[in-house]
This record gives C-alpha cells, sequence and structure tokens, in this order.
C-alpha cells in the first residue's frame, strides 16, 4: 500500500463553544471536562500513529496557535512532519494544496488524509481500518471523503447522496450529489431515503490526483499555494509559508473549489462514532448523564433539573426547575442558553467582536511559548497577575514605558534580570521594576515556577512590551 500521509487543519476561531472556546484558545486545545484525557489536537495527532505504519503528520494552523500545537505534539509524543504556518486565513482548499505540495517533495503517490483537528472518534480502531480500506479507493485516482451514516435528521450538517457503487470496493461509491444544510423537514426526507450521508470534513487523497484535479478547477490556488511553499522559511522548527504569496489564494473551501466540481469524487460510509463538535449540544450528547439527563462537569447543585449541560470553571453552579439549558460559566464570561439554541452562539460572538470587546478572543488566562499569565484582579491603576513559566522557559528582555512591576516568587526559583543586575529570587522573595527598566525572568530549575505580579501605572494593556531578546522569535506586535 501507498504511504499515508496525516495531514491535520488546526486554524479553527472557536466561536461555536464560546465562552470557552476563544479565538486565541479555541476548542482543539481544551479538555472539556475531567473525563477527557486529552485534548481534540492531541487525539487527532495520535490518531493515525507511526507504530500503525502512517507518516508523521503535516499540521497547517495559523501564527498564533503555533506553540500551543507545538507543545500539544511535544506532550503527545508525536514529531510533525511539519508544521505550517499560515500568514492569513484562506480556508481549507489552500491549506490542503500546500500540504500535498509539501508531501509530493518526496512522495508524488502518497495518500493524504485530510482531518480537522477537534472532532471525536469513539471507535479509533474502526477509523484506521477505515482510513486503510478508503486509501485504496484513493489509490485508484478517486478523490474519496467519509460519509457518516447518519443517526438522526440532524440540520448542521451538511450532506452527500451516494450515486453508484464502487466495484470491488464494500461500502464505497461514486458521489452524486452535495447538499448544503437542509431544514428539519428535507433532512427527514433525507434520512427516510437511506441514500445520504453526513459530510465527514475528512479527505484521503492521492497526491497526485488532488493535484492534478485543483490545477485544473482552481489553477489560482495551485499557484499560489505553490509560490507560497517556495518562498516558505523555517522558524523555529515551524514552516512560515510566503506572506505574499499566500494571500493571492482565493479563500474557499475544499469542498467548493474541489469536491463539488470533480467527476472523481466517492464516498465512503462508516460508522466510528463521529463528532464535529460543533455545538454545546453535541457535547450534551457526547457526555455521561446524571439520572435526571444532566451534563455536569464542575461545581454545582442541581434541584428539579433536568437535560442540562452544566459547565463551572471555577464558581459554584445552582440551577432550580429549570430543563434543556445549556450554562457555561467562565472567570469573565457566562453564557446561559436553551440547548435548542445552543448553534447560534456565534452571533453573540460576532456581536462581541463588532463592539470590540475581548471576551471573544482572549480568556483572562493567556498562553504564551514560556507558559501562561492570568488577571486575578484589576481596576484603574493597577493589575494583579499569576505568571507561571515553564521549566527551561525565558520571557523577552523588556520594558514597559507606562507601568512598574513588583514580582513576588510563591513557587520555585526565578532567575532575574534587572538593568545590570542578575540574581536568584527564590520562593517568598521579591524585585521590583521601575517603569522604563530593561527586566527579563527565565525558569531555571525542573519544576514550574509561579509568581504574583503586581502592575502599577497609568497605562496596563498588554501592548506596552518593548523587546529587545526574545527566543521565541515573536514579533513587535504579538502581544495578544
Amino acid at each position: 500500500m501507498k504511504a499515508i500521509y496525516p495531514v491535520i487543519l488546526s486554524g479553527g476561531s472557536g466561536t461555536r463553544l464560546w465562552p470557552l472556546s476563544r479565538a486565541m484558545y479555541p476548542k482543539q486545545f481544551i479538555r472539556f471536562s475531567n473525563d477527557q484525557a486529552t485534548s481534540f489536537l492531541a487525539a487527532t495527532l495520535k490518531r493515525l500513529a507511526a507504530d500503525q505504519g502512517f507518516a508523521p503528520p503535516i499540521v497547517v494552523c495559523n501564527n498564533d496557535h503555533r506553540f500551543l500545537v507545538k507543545d500539544e505534539a511535544e506532550r503527545s509524543g508525536v514529531t510533525p512532519k511539519a508544521i505550517v504556518l499560515e500568514p492569513t486565513a484562506r480556508n481549507t482548499a489552500p491549506a490542503i494544496a500546500v500540504a500535498a505540495l509539501l508531501a509530493r517533495r518526496d512522495d508524488p503517490d502518497g495518500i493524504l488524509v485530510v482531518m480537522p483537528s477537534d472532532h471525536v472518534i469513539a471507535d479509533e480502531p474502526a477509523f484506521v481500518a477505515a482510513v486503510r480500506r478508503a486509501a485504496r479507493v484513493a489509490a485508484t485516482g478517486k478523490l474519496t471523503l467519509f460519509g457518516i451514516k447518519p443517526a438522526a435528521p440532524h440540520t448542521g450538517y451538511g450532506y452527500i447522496r451516494r450515486g453508484s457503487a464502487l466495484s470491488d470496493f464494500d461500502g464505497a461509491y461514486d458521489v452524486d450529489a452535495f447538499t448544503e444544510k437542509p431544514d428539519s423537514k428535507t433532512a427527514e426526507g433525507y434520512l427516510a431515503a437511506g441514500t445520504y450521508y453526513w459530510n465527514s470534513g475528512i479527505f484521503i487523497l492521492g497526491v497526485r490526483a488532488f493535484l492534478d484535479e485543483l490545477g485544473r478547477l482552481e489553477p489560482s490556488i495551485l499557484a499560489a499555494a505553490t509560490e507560497a511553499l517556495a518562498s516558505a522559511n523555517e522558524d523555529l522548527g515551524f514552516l512560515r509559508l510566503g506572506a505574499e504569496a499566500f494571500a493571492r489564494a482565493p479563500s474557499i473551501s475544499v469542498d467548493y473549489a474541489v469536491m463539488e466540481k470533480t467527476r472523481s469524487a466517492a464516498v465512503l460510509a462508516i460508522d466510528v462514532g463521529w463528532s464535529d463538535v460543533g455545538s454545546w449540544s453535541s457535547l450534551w450528547e457526547l457526555a455521561p448523564h446524571d439520572p435526571d439527563g444532566n451534563a455536569v462537569h464542575g461545581d454545582a447543585i442541581l434541584e428539579a433539573t433536568s437535560n442540562c449541560y452544566i459547565h463551572s470553571e471555577k464558581s459554584l453552579v445552582s440551577t432550580i426547575g429549570v430543563k434543556d439549558l445549556v450554562i457555561v460559566d467562565t472567570p469573565d464570561a457566562l453564557l446561559v442558553a436553551d440547548r435548542s439554541k445552543a448553534q447560534d452562539v456565534s452571533a453573540i460572538v460576532a456581536r462581541l467582536r463588532a463592539s470590540k470587546r475581548k471576551e471573544h478572543e482572549q480568556h483572562l488566562r493567556s498562553y504564551r511559548p514560556w507558559g501562561f499569565f492570568e488577571t486575578l484582579n484589576m481596576g484603574p491603576r493597577f493589575q494583579v497577575k499569576l505568571l507561571h513559566v515553564k521549566p527551561g522557559g525565558k520571557l523577552s528582555m523588556q520594558m514597559h514605558h507606562h507601568r512598574s512591576e513588583h514580582w513576588v516568587v510563591v513557587q520555585g526559583t526565578a532567575k532575574v534580570v534587572v538593568g545590570d543586575e542578575h540574581k536568584l529570587v527564590r520562593e517568598n522573595e521579591s524585585v521590583y521594576i521601575v517603569a522604563t527598566q530593561w527586566h527579563r525572568l527565565e525558569n531555571p530549575g525542573k519544576t514550574a515556577l509561579e509568581m504574583i505580579e503586581v502592575q502599577i501605572g497609568t497605562y496596563l494593556g498588554e501592548d506596552d512590551i518593548v523587546r529587545a531578546d526574545d527566543i521565541y522569535n515573536r514579533a513587535a506586535d504579538e502581544t495578544k
């Protein structure tokens, strides 16, 4: 069998599972419950493993998420073939084109398995077996995708209507038509017909066949992807695509660019416990329930409550006499929604974005390549943060024009530079940094370093950071 290359698309913006999922920390990185052993991305990275004969994965993500992706790969024990950084969002067709071109360098006859980073597969062995079956179909030149046998007349998915059966490939069919997300009556008709499948968004593509068809149907995408890859450069293990070339690619999904136009599309029907986890209702369906049908994560007391999804990060959530609700409580935002309206959360995110609020973009906990900081309290001229620095983590050499900082070590040992002074600061010791003083923080130890930072000044925004040296090669404007 030809070599099979997993391709993981990790460019999601996190709108449908707000407020837990945010633009800077979307759902593929989140563990939604204590029963979830790994993030969705980690599970996807390990889904087609090297010890089962699959090639190392190619991951495509945006610049803001690059260190999160790298951390998940390291925690998962997976070394990607490449982590490709998109300079700008251009939907799935250009991203897959770049991955195919990258795979073609080593193996023009290889097979790609293109997977979103944030789906759930309950039956992993069945999925692996289905991939091998689909790869045999793709090796004949068919552009193959998985169709999910519908369990209900779902209105949140696009559908695929199967055509003629493919000889020699059990459960595989030519694609007769793609349909958009239907209304309830139409979806019921699809379910009754027995010839429609949910579109999983998982594609199995021969490298040569896909690039040939893309060049025929959308030559501008292939040209832009080729030039973007040719002008790419390595940066700390990431592959940065050429920004100008990639920006010339039309922003279009692979469904519209290729799959709905080609005569080579095939669908393989699978039943592997798939979910795209596209709403809070999907999470309620996946989660374990109490006798009253409630799915609860966090601290909650329920009275006369049924069929609710309740998630609390810190606070106690109490309910009386309610049913069919989604309640998601985070330190800076609370969502209460009817479960039947859970897919409309994106409308709230759009309003937050339009009003230039920050809650759609970032949590109070902000992740950085060196660890994270979390805002604990803030007022007109002060802000209190927890800094968590990973072993070996090192903040940039920096200074602030408008604020002074007071650091108190609560766990571990800090290596601190303030001006020309270098020193170790241990637990219950502190450092004071005056505005405009150059300073740096590092964790030289083997355990996490935690500090309380008190900022005082006339302006406390993250963009009041001037960097002189940064081991992570971050741009000057990367302060979100």
